[in-house]
């Protein structure tokens, strides 16, 4: 395909119309920019929609600015929210921060990207903060969609929020953005930021918005808070069994947005299987996703144990009268809360060579349990062994 439609390709829209093409026409390398606040540690394939877009303009010459927002992160995007988001500390930044970093590699060519942090110019005097907000009126900033609905439903909208768009747009000022990328949700901020770029005697940037990837429920966008996403460092097993998990209708935009290719004819859980397969080979190299898909079949078709299972000590775990404490052992063993542990115990969600545990079983005898698999929920195996 021409370069034009390879870049378009899946795109929601690009705007101006023809501001693309025109910009393409020059023959040189464009400034594309992408922006991601780091308010959660973790990319999810949500966000991989638009960095493999991004990665596209990268494979055709084009120039990547990946604007990680440290300073507008402590601000809080507005968009598609009925409240306003929670502030985050400035180490809870910092460290989502370089995760967020790192795992935007796995799908970016990181020698062929800048990376810039916005606190770089938004850290800016209150004098220069003043003449960048005296560029834009209130009457322009209502005309966001997420505001119009709030003030109707009189929800209460902060100076904060007000604030957000204008310092985004002045990103693309500073790193002189010639296209900025985005979900159909950031539309407002992208258009917005050609506003900021005019203020400043800026050549306006073209914009363009991807579709927003639902999450493995099929029905709400792909959100960690939610639960309903699929981790890129997610393991292999866990990455392939929460893929079989997507409702048949939504594999069609799965395939679309993560593979853009259209949805196999034959049967959905055949297509569901060689996504899943691709999507884990992506992220953990050719054949982890044959791997991950023998382990799901092990354990949810055959209902087997995986064969590679790894050990867990039960000398650390066994408390007063040689009892082993499983809220303990679960809290360690797996990577959860005591609490959590005891309320999965009581629902029913822990099992020991098939057996399940009964409510309040809390602590059993380490021979019970020596040399015996512990399954908690459907996918987490543990084989007990004394050191």
């Amino acid at each position: 395909m021409a370069d034009l439609d390879i870049l378009k390709r899946g795109a929601e829209e690009a705007l101006p119309k023809g501001a693309l093409e025109k910009q393409l026409a020059k023959g040189e390398p464009l400034r594309v920019k992408l922006g991601i606040d780091p308010t959660a540690p973790d990319i999810h394939l949500g966000h991989v929609v638009v960095l493999t877009k991004l990665a596209q303009f990268q494979q055709q010459g084009h120039k990547v600015v990946l604007i990680i927002g440290d300073y507008t992160a402590r601000v809080g995007d507005p968009s598609g929210r009925d409240a306003q988001r929670p502030i985050l500390t400035p180490d809870q930044i910092d460290a989502n921060a370089k995760t967020f970093q790192d795992q935007a590699f796995k799908v970016l060519d990181r020698e062929a990207t800048e990376v810039r942090f916005n606190s770089e110019w938004l850290d800016m005097p209150a004098q220069k903060l003043f003449e960048l907000m005296g560029k834009v009126t209130v009457a322009r900033l209502l005309e966001r969609e997420d505001f119009t609905k709030r003030i109707k439903t009189d929800q209460p909208i902060s100076s904060l929020e007000l604030l957000y768009p204008i310092l985004q747009g002045f990103d693309s000022v500073a790193v002189r953005a010639d296209v900025e990328l985005g979900g159909t949700d950031q539309k407002f901020n992208l258009l917005f930021g050609r506003d900021i770029q005019r203020a400043y005697g800026v050549p306006e940037q073209s914009i363009m918005t991807l579709p927003i990837l639902p999450g493995i429920d099929g029905v709400r966008r792909m959100s960690k808070s939610l639960g309903n996403y699929v981790g890129v460092i997610d393991p292999p097993e866990e990455m392939f069994g929460k893929l079989m998990r997507v409702p048949d209708e939504a594999m069609g935009t799965y395939y679309e947005l993560l593979l853009g290719e259209p949805l196999p004819t034959g049967p959905a859980v055949e297509a569901k299987r060689s996504l899943a397969r691709r999507i884990v080979d992506r992220f953990h190299g050719d054949g982890a996703g044959s791997g991950a898909e023998a382990r799901f079949d092990q354990v949810h078709v055959f209902k087997g144990v995986p064969d590679d299972v790894e050990d867990l000590s039960l000398d650390p775990y066994v408390g007063t009268g040689s009892a082993v404490h499983m809220p303990k052992l679960l809290g360690q063993g797996f990577g959860m809360s005591s609490s959590e542990a005891r309320r999965l115990i009581d629902q029913g969600g822990v099992k020991v060579d098939g057996r399940v545990l009964a409510r309040g079983e809390f602590d059993v005898d380490p021979s019970e349990l020596e040399g015996r698999v512990i399954q908690v929920g459907k996918r987490k195996f543990k084989r007990l062994v004394s050191p």
